[in-house]
C-alpha cells in the first residue's frame, strides 16, 4: 500500500501537457491528498490563480485536532513570515508615492538610533543585509516592551556583520519597517494595511502574533514532537512588534485576491514591482534574493514569492500569469510549502517544475512512506582501480531539466563545478562519473555531496549507513 502510494505522488506528471483545467485539476487535487496523507498533515488550504482569476481553491483535513470542524473558506491561517510580502507592498507604495528611497537611512525616519546603526539604509532592511542583532535572540526582551525599549536594548550588542556585506533573516528589519511606516503615514501599520491592501477583505483576516489568543475562524498551528510522536500546540507569543513580520491570519480567498490585485497592479505600479523584485547585490556573497521577495528561478522562469512557519508559502510567476499559495496547520516531517508549490507549477505548465525540487520531495518522503528500507552504503562504489560516484534520479520523471548532476566533497574543495567530478546520464535515471583511486589517500575519510544543476545541494536518503552525523549530514567516503 505505502510502495503504490509513493510512486503515485509522481503520476501526475502523466497529465503534463493537458490543456484542459479540468485535468490539471483533478491530477492536483489527487497530488495534494497523498501529501497529506504521507506527511500526516491536519489540515490545508490550496488554491491558484490563472490570468487573474481563481482557477484552483480546495480545502482538506480539519482546522483542529481537538474537534472535527472542517477547513473551509473562513478558515484563517496564520501565514507567519510570509506576511513580511504584504509588509513590502506597503513599504514600496511609499516609495512609489515619493514619500522615502530605498537609499534613504533609516535614521532620517527612526530617531534615538544607537551610533553603528547610523549607516543602515532602506533597502538593508528589505534585503536582510542590515548586520542589526535580531530581536528574537533575546529571551530579557518583554512580548510587552516597546519599541524604543527594544532598541535601547539592542544598542548594547554588536553589529553581527558590516551592513550590506551579507544576507542574514532578521526581524529586527521588519519591526524598523513598522516604524518607518508608521511615521511618514501617521497611521498604525496594521490600519494603513488594511486600508490599503485589504478594503475588499472584511471578516477574512486578522492580525495578531499570539497564538493561544481565542480568535474566531483562525487555525492553530501544530509541531510535532518526535519524542512523543504527537502534534502539539504552538503557543509563543511575540506580541505585537512581530505584526509585521509574522502575525497576520487570513483566510484562502482573501490571500488570492490579494495576489489578484497585486498582478492587476492595483496596489504597486508595474515599474514599482519590477524594482521590487530585482535581485540586491551583496558585497560578499552571490546570494540571490529581491527586496524582501525570494527569486527562484524555474528553468529559465522567475518566481518570486516567500514562506512563512515551515506551514506555508506563496509564489507569483509573473511571466505565466500564475500564483500559487499553500497553508497548512502542521506536519508530521520535513516541511513540504516549497515541494507542494514546484510540483504544482510543473503539473499547471512542465516548463516551471524544478527537478531539483522534485528530487527533494521524494527524498522527504521516503521515510514515512518505506520506513524499514535496508541501511546501505550510498553513493559510490568501488571497482578495480576507480571510485565510481552515482547517483539515481527517480526513475518515472524526466531529466529534461537537469544540466547537470556533480560531486562535491572534501576532496575537490566542495567545488560542485570541478567538471572532472560531472556525473553523466546512463541508463534508467542514473548518472556516474569514475574518478581513480589514486586520488584518494588509503584511509583517509572525506565527506562529500551531490548537487544538481550546480546549486541545489541534495538531500541524503534517510537509509544511507555513510554519513558523518554532521548538521550538514555528509556522506562519506573511505578508501581502505
Amino acid at each position: 500500500m505505502k510502495q503504490s502510494i509513493l510512486a503515485a505522488l509522481f503520476l501526475n506528471f502523466s497529465f503534463l501537457g493537458y490543456s484542459q483545467t479540468a485535468e490539471q485539476s483533478k491530477a492536483i487535487d489527487s497530488y495534494i491528498k497523498k501529501v497529506i496523507q504521507i506527511n500526516e498533515i491536519p489540515g490545508m488550504a490550496v488554491g491558484i490563480v490563472k490570468n487573474n482569476t481563481i482557477t484552483f481553491q480546495q480545502y482538506y483535513g480539519r482546522e483542529n485536532l481537538e474537534t472535527s470542524k472542517k477547513v473551509n473558506s473562513n478558515s484563517m491561517f496564520r501565514i507567519y513570515s510570509t506576511t513580511k510580502l504584504i509588509s513590502n507592498v506597503a513599504l514600496f507604495k511609499l516609495i512609489e508615492e515619493g514619500k522615502l528611497s530605498l537609499e534613504d537611512r533609516v535614521s532620517k525616519y527612526v530617531a534615538n538610533l544607537p551610533n553603528e546603526w547610523q549607516n543602515v539604509q532602506v533597502k538593508n532592511l528589505l534585503t536582510h543585509s542590515s548586520g542589526l542583532p535580531n530581536w528574537v535572540d533575546f529571551s530579557d526582551i518583554s512580548v510587552n516592551a516597546t519599541n524604543a525599549e527594544v532598541i535601547a536594548r539592542l544598542s548594547k550588542e554588536k553589529m553581527e556583520f558590516e551592513t550590506g556585506n551579507e544576507y542574514r533573516y532578521n526581524q529586527t528589519n521588519y519591526l524598523l519597517i513598522t516604524m518607518i511606516i508608521e511615521k511618514i503615514t501617521g497611521k498604525t501599520y496594521e490600519d494603513y494595511v488594511l486600508e490599503n491592501q485589504f478594503q475588499d477583505a472584511e471578516n477574512q483576516l486578522v492580525f495578531s502574533s499570539n497564538p493561544v489568543e481565542k480568535i474566531p475562524n483562525r487555525i492553530v498551528k501544530y509541531n510535532y514532537n518526535t519524542t512523543t510522536k504527537q502534534y502539539e500546540k504552538v503557543t509563543a507569543i511575540d506580541g505585537v512588534r512581530a505584526h509585521s513580520s509574522n502575525g497576520l491570519a487570513i483566510t484562502l480567498p482573501a490571500f488570492l485576491q490579494w495576489g489578484i490585485h497585486l498582478s492587476k497592479n492595483d496596489f504597486l505600479k508595474p515599474e514599482t514591482k519590477k524594482m521590487m523584485w530585482q535581485p540586491f547585490h551583496y558585497k560578499n556573497n552571490g546570494f540571490d534574493f529581491a527586496y524582501g521577495w525570494e527569486i527562484t528561478d524555474n528553468n529559465n522562469t522567475k518566481s518570486y514569492g516567500f514562506s512563512g512557519g515551515n506551514v506555508n508559502a506563496y509564489s507569483i510567476f509573473p511571466d505565466n500569469d500564475m500564483a500559487v499559495a499553500v497553508m497548512y496547520n502542521g506536519n508530521k516531517g520535513f516541511p513540504v510549502m516549497y515541494q507542494m508549490i514546484n510540483h504544482i507549477a510543473g503539473i499547471m505548465d512542465k516548463r516551471l517544475m524544478n527537478p531539483y525540487t522534485l528530487a527533494e520531495e521524494m527524498t522527504i518522503a521516503e521515510p514515512f512512506v518505506h520506513p524499514d528500507l535496508k541501511k546501505e552504503v550510498y553513493g559510490y562504489r568501488t571497482e578495480n582501480d576507480k571510485v565510481i560516484f552515482s547517483y539515481r534520479y527517480p526513475e518515472n520523471l524526466s531529466t529534461e531539466f537537469i544540466k547537470t548532476i556533480s560531486v562535491a566533497g572534501s576532496f575537490n574543495d566542495w567545488n560542485s563545478e570541478n567538471t572532472s567530478y560531472q556525473l553523466v546520464l546512463k541508463k534508467n535515471n542514473v548518472f556516474e562519473v569514475a574518478v581513480p583511486k589514486s586520488q584518494f589517500e588509503k584511509g583517509k575519510t572525506y565527506g562529500f555531496k551531490f548537487v544538481m544543476n550546480k546549486n541545489g545541494w541534495l538531500t541524503i536518503p534517510y537509509n544511507a549507513i555513510n554519513v558523518n552525523g554532521s548538521g550538514d549530514n555528509n556522506l562519506t567516503l573511505k578508501i581502505d
